[in-house]
Formats: structure tokens, sequence, C-alpha cells
């Protein structure tokens, strides 16, 4: 669904913004996931195999959680209403700054729940119009895609199919080292940046569905 310019640029910033939460909770958790699901599906296979239940269960928690996630934002974005998007996003917002405030009452398990509960939402934002909406906070698909382009360009179809995949993948990376870099400096106290974009990206869809609202009801 990367059909304009728009679409990717969003689409690259809310994929850094996942890498960017996935790279404090994966130190945080040590080694463990808030959006990489398939990641924690493989250490849940592994820790059960090794006798470590505990282990498994925070991994399967954790599943849960960002299933949950999935499913509010798409109830979400298959509702009705103009600014679904940006309430998709107002949602995740809250979640995040939720997660940031647990942290300073000292309940970081809170914390995690609302942040993967965020990044579960957050793949629903390009769902809404019907759309089968984009991985946003996981890249095995971006990637395939890439490869896939890449073969098309090869055998003389459009060159450049692969780019806006390869920049997802890109953006996702980008943000994780960031997040790494903040969450060494100030702990999960840095979700409170991520919280700050997700909520000036909301501001900026809710601003651009209005002004589209304006120019459908004077042509």
């Amino acid at each position: 669904m990367l059909q304009s310019k728009t679409h990717i640029a969003l689409a690259c910033v809310l994929s850094a913004l996942a890498g960017y939460v996935d790279g404090i909770g994966f130190i945080h958790l040590g080694g463990l996931f808030v959006s990489f699901m398939s990641g924690n599906s493989t250490r849940l296979g592994v820790t059960l195999a090794d006798g470590h239940y505990g282990g498994a269960g925070e991994a399967l928690g954790l599943i849960a959680m960002f299933v949950l996630g999935s499913a509010i934002g798409s109830l979400i974005a298959t509702g009705k209403g103009r600014y679904r998007q940006a309430l998709i996003l107002l949602v995740e917002t809250l979640l995040l700054a939720a997660a940031a405030g647990c942290y300073m009452l000292g309940r970081p398990t809170l914390a995690i729940a609302a942040i993967v509960l965020a990044m579960g939402l957050e793949n629903s934002v390009f769902q809404v119009g019907g759309g089968a909406g984009i991985g946003l906070t996981y890249m095995t698909g971006a990637l395939v895609k890439v490869g896939q382009g890449l073969a098309t360009a090869i055998t003389g179809g459009p060159r450049w199919t692969w780019l806006p995949n390869l920049l997802l993948w890109a953006a996702l990376v980008a943000g994780s080292l960031l997040g790494a870099i903040a969450y060494h400096r100030i702990n999960l106290l840095a979700i409170w940046f991520a919280a700050g974009i997700t909520l000036l990206l909301c501001i900026a869809l809710a601003v651009a569905q209005w002004r589209l609202g304006r120019r459908e009801l004077t042509a």
C-alpha cells in the first residue's frame, strides 16, 4: 500500500519509531522484543524445549499483548469516521505516555505491557480504507519484497519497486540504533520521545484529514 511519497514517508517514520521502541525494549527485556513477535515466538519454542517455563511465559505474554493491541487497532481502523488513522496514533501516544509514566512510578512491567499494546496497534495505521495494511514493526516481509522487486527489475520489469521496502527496513534499523542509545542514557524514560513523535504525527494526520474534508465540501 505504499502508493505515494506521503505514504512512504509516513510508513518510514512509523517504522523508525517502531525500531526505536523495539531497541529500548530489547535491551530492557534482555533479548525479548516488544514489536518483533517472530523473534519472541522462536524464544518461546526454545525456552520450552530447555524447560525454562518462566521465560516461555514471558514470551507468550508479550505475544498475547501484541495480538490484543493489533485487534484494538483493527477495530478502530475498520470503524467509521474520517479521523481513524489519527485516532490510532492518538491511542498509541496515550499508551506510550502511560508506559513512561508507569516506569516513573516504579511499575516497569506495566510499562512494557503498554509499549507492546502500542506496537501491536501501530500496524493498523494503513489498514484504514480497507487496505491490507503494512507491517511497520517487523521487516521480514519488506525484505522479501526487496528481493522480489530486484528480481523484477533484473528481468525487465519496473526498476524501483523494491526501494520503498528497503527504506522501511533502513528506517527501522536507524530507529533501533537511536533507541539503544537513548536507553543507555535514560532507561525507559526514553519512551517519552516516542510518545512525543507519535503525538506530532497524530496532529499532522488530523490536520491533513480536516483540510481534505474542507476541500471536499467546497468542491
